[in-house]
């Protein structure tokens, strides 16, 4: 069964994942990325196929730019279900807080998916929130620096170049949920917090000190009276886009100093006697 690792895993009289079983096909094939804050945060990339969701957990999540290479630890299918669940698990396998972070569709850039994955070289399509353009996910052999387990397990994620690529690390640009726009403590304050003192995934390192901020966040959200109102998360919501905005129009009025100093410096070029060029790399024609 496709599913058997999956609940071998977990016992759902104690966890709130969906149980779920195989999918029949869609039209579009669904994926997301689960910001899991667990034993350590990682990032767990799930693409839909052949009715349940291949999962790949990358330590340090996504990166947009293509000369850095993302280790990816291939681990058991999950169901479709899943792809949706956001929420807290409070003990057992994966004990921690998971957030969805980003989902939206995706295309193969192959026409046999199950020969590319056999190969360990797949080519894909990714349209999402956060996340978009061409990807690859290429096995390793456990070659690669950090990685552990069996040497099929090993993969690396990679954005290939084109206009969704580029040196923006979109971990901390873009932080929180796309389904409820709210961070690990207010994941957190929906549920009791008093469940994580006897039941905490990490006590110690950088994934333990990270929770235990996480539950006090929490817990001064429920004296307040509860999880974040819809008025301030709209409020929140408003706030965040005012500096993506903010720093949108810093980064164009740099883009047009810098377009308009070039064609000031090309300008003043004209009519000047040739000199030898003061900076690297440049060459200027000699006058007949």
């Amino acid at each position: 069964m496709a599913l058997e690792e999956y609940k071998r895993k977990r016992d759902f009289k104690k966890t709130p994942e969906p149980e779920g079983k195989v999918a029949p096909k869609r039209a579009e094939r669904f994926f997301c990325v689960q910001k899991h804050l667990a034993s350590h945060l990682h990032y767990d990339f799930r693409l839909e196929h052949n009715g349940v969701l291949l999962s790949w957990a990358v330590p340090k999540g996504p990166s947009l730019d293509p000369k850095t290479k993302r280790l990816a630890m291939h681990v058991e299918d999950h169901p479709v279900d899943y792809g949706e669940f956001e929420g807290v698990i409070p003990e057992g396998y994966g004990a921690g807080i998971v957030m969805l972070w980003d989902r939206g569709t995706w295309t193969p850039e192959t026409d046999d998916v199950d020969a590319a994955l056999k190969k360990g070289d797949l080519k894909f399509t990714l349209n999402g929130y956060k996340l978009k353009g061409s990807w690859v996910l290429v096995r390793t052999g456990g070659r690669y620096a950090g990685a552990r387990g069996g040497g099929d397990r090993s993969w690396l994620l990679i954005k290939h170049r084109d206009d969704w690529s580029g040196d923006l690390d979109i971990t901390e640009f873009a932080p929180r949920s796309v389904k409820s726009d709210g961070d690990f403590e207010d994941i957190l304050g929906e549920d009791t917090p008093a469940i994580w003192q006897s039941h905490r995934p990490a006590t110690g390192g950088d994934a333990g000190a990270m929770l235990a901020t996480i539950i006090e966040r929490a817990a001064k959200l429920k004296a307040s009276g509860g999880a974040r109102t819809e008025d301030v998360r709209i409020a929140r919501t408003r706030a965040t886009r005012d500096v993506d905005v903010k720093n949108a129009r810093a980064a164009r009025t740099k883009d047009t100093k810098d377009t308009k100093e070039t064609k000031d410096t090309k300008g003043r070029s004209k009519g000047m006697k040739p000199r030898r060029s003061q900076g690297a790399g440049i060459t200027r024609k000699k006058s007949t």
